[in-house]
């Protein structure tokens, strides 16, 4: 029975069917085209669509959760909602698993829950649609463990025919759910070395670098030409904001060496990336999130084996009294293990402007 079942498994199933529902009024708001945009501060805009998204989200959450601290985005007063915008189910397909030890004895005191109702919301009000997510996460003692990603528009240019929507969900030490992973393109790592001169010293250097290609050839000036030429090949992929860039911002992409940018709206989107194997890392060396935005995506990324940290490899606190600005900037990783190899090519006036996590 559901009443029985951990309380975290609850409010993630509970989570899959709110996010739904917010999606629903997202794509009702646009499709009226009455956006009603206000200027919260300078590049921070608000639309019917936040506001509306986060008043059945939080509704709808504190109704099944009365104990559960729910904070959102958008500062707004808890009127009363429409009937329709209460969701009361709970995801099927998440009531069947089973959750870590860890988690199946959690009380609502420990756990804070963090929403983003509309995340890329100036992509939204230009029609970008596909960068537009909403945005659950559960922390448990100040810690993310679960999250809930949703895309509204997810297949919007499949034709008006397509399914529209997709929701991806993760629980450390669970899984992640709702998407397809594509193998990180590794490209090619190939090593120039002698042709004439080769020795076991040689050969045991060269196999330590795992190359996926050797080439031997003769004359130092070879090894150049090669070197410009090929060992570039090896994909790096990386991530960050469309927006909100600044010397410091491109400071730090560039020391992590990418083969290639891509710049997208949302923190939800640059995870989605990292998870379904289109980009190797997400770099932002800015204060300019803020914890409703990285603590689904963090939860959902460590469950898919990869990292979200601040720009120094601190981990961020999710407790009810933290800051809300992630004032250390944001590092992601698809795979946690190429984590450490980002941050240290972070350089030291980048991390100098920036605080570390902390508390």
């Amino acid at each position: 029975m559901a009443s029985t079942a951990p309380l975290i498994l609850r409010l993630v199933a509970s989570s899959v069917c709110v996010s739904k529902r917010a999606g629903c009024i997202i794509r009702d708001v646009m499709k009226k085209g009455e956006l009603g945009i206000v200027e919260k501060a300078k590049d921070d805009l608000q639309t019917e669509a936040d506001r509306s998204a986060q008043r059945c989200i939080i509704a709808s959450l504190h109704q099944q959760f009365p104990k559960v601290a729910i904070f959102g985005e958008e500062e707004l007063d808890r009127d009363p909602v429409p009937a329709d915008w209460m969701e009361k189910n709970l995801d099927p397909d998440v009531m069947k698993q089973s959750l870590p030890e860890e988690l199946r004895n959690t009380k609502d005191e420990e756990i804070v829950v963090w929403v983003d109702p509309l995340d890329g919301t100036s992509e939204y009000t230009q029609g970008l649609l596909d960068h537009v997510t909403v945005l659950i996460g559960i922390a448990v003692n100040g810690k993310s463990v679960a999250g809930v990603i949703y895309q509204p528009f997810y297949n919007y240019q499949a034709g008006q025919e397509a399914k529209l929507g997709r929701c991806i969900w993760g629980v450390i030490g669970l899984g992640g759910f709702g998407y397809q992973s594509e193998p990180l393109a590794e490209g090619k790592n190939i090593v120039v070395t002698t042709r004439s001169h080769g020795t076991g010293i040689v050969a045991e250097a060269v196999d330590a670098c795992e190359p996926t290609e050797v080439n031997r050839v003769g004359g130092a000036g070879s090894f150049g030409v090669f070197a410009r030429g090929q060992l570039l090949e090896k994909q790096n992929i990386i991530t960050t904001t469309k927006s909100h860039s600044s010397e410091i911002v491109r400071m730090a992409v560039d020391a992590c060496r990418p083969t290639e940018v891509v710049r997208v709206g949302g923190a939800g989107k640059k995870v989605l990336l990292l998870i379904e194997g289109k980009a190797n890392a997400y770099v932002f060396a800015s204060p300019g999130c803020k914890k409703w935005d990285t603590c689904a995506p963090e939860a959902v990324l460590h469950a898919a084996g990869g990292r979200l940290t601040d720009i120094h490899g601190e981990l961020y606190q999710y407790h009810p009294s933290v800051q809300r600005r992630n004032a250390g900037g944001v590092l992601a990783t698809a795979r946690a293990q190429d984590h450490q190899w980002y941050a240290e090519k972070i350089p030291d006036n980048v991390k100098a402007a920036l605080p570390t996590a902390g508390l």
